[in-house]
């Protein structure tokens, strides 16, 4: 969902990172999907960098699929929860591990951050990606900003509500996600900012990348090669 703001109650907020988000939370949250798009446009055995990991929802099916993974993440206590993986605490935007990868990961729709924000993040993944490498990024589709709207959902027992849905300005979408796992509650508000195909390519050129495709037919996924 980008960089949010979490809050948790119920029994109680446990531990919250600097960033707000709740560790407790995240830990019970388990892969959507996401591992099996990330697979199919790579190469077996291909190493990844998965920036803003959290705990492992994703590294940890993508290292039984058979990928190296550095984890990475700034909260230590998310970096707990990995296993079978390198982590390294430090947030995306400071990363410099001078060492490249078949793959970085952007997920959790981090691109559509506020315009600082995604520039780092993306220049991130050029700084790590290899030559011949790629950057697999998720993404709202354009199309969701104008669909988005006060709902609610059930997967693997959790209660996801959106409410208080917003349009600030006409790229942006604001909202809070609440979650619901039994008798614990935990709300997320965050603001998104829309990227239309043109946006996408531009914002891509600018950090040294270029659409290489989309991965799947929502255009949720895609996958961005280095530029030249």
């Amino acid at each position: 969902m980008g960089r949010v703001n979490q809050a948790s109650d119920g029994t109680g907020p446990g531990v919250i990172t600097s960033d707000g988000c709740s560790v407790e939370f995240y830990a019970r949250m388990t892969a959507m999907g996401e591992p099996a798009i990330v697979h199919g446009a790579l190469r077996p055995g291909a190493s990844i960098l998965e920036l803003g990991s959290g705990t492992g929802r994703i590294t940890h099916p993508l290292v039984a699929l058979g990928h190296p993974v550095v984890a990475v993440d700034e909260s230590p206590e998310m970096l707990a929860y990995v296993r079978d993986a390198e982590t390294v605490c430090s947030r995306i935007e400071d990363l410099a591990l001078g060492r490249s990868f078949d793959a970085v990961l952007l997920a959790s729709h981090l691109i559509n951050a506020d315009t600082t924000t995604r520039t780092a993040f993306l220049a991130a993944c050029r700084r790590h990606v290899a030559g011949d490498g790629c950057v697999i990024i998720q993404q709202h589709p354009p199309e969701w900003f104008s669909a988005a709207a006060d709902g609610q959902s059930t997967r693997n027992g959790i209660i996801f509500r959106m409410r208080g849905v917003s349009r600030p300005a006409p790229n942006l979408v604001a909202a809070t996600m609440e979650y619901v796992d039994g008798h614990q509650r935990w709300t997320q508000s965050f603001t998104a900012t829309r990227l239309d195909e043109t946006e996408l390519a531009a914002v891509l050129a600018d950090a040294g990348l270029r659409l290489d495709r989309y991965l799947t037919e929502d255009c949720a996924w895609l996958r961005a090669v280095p530029a030249g």
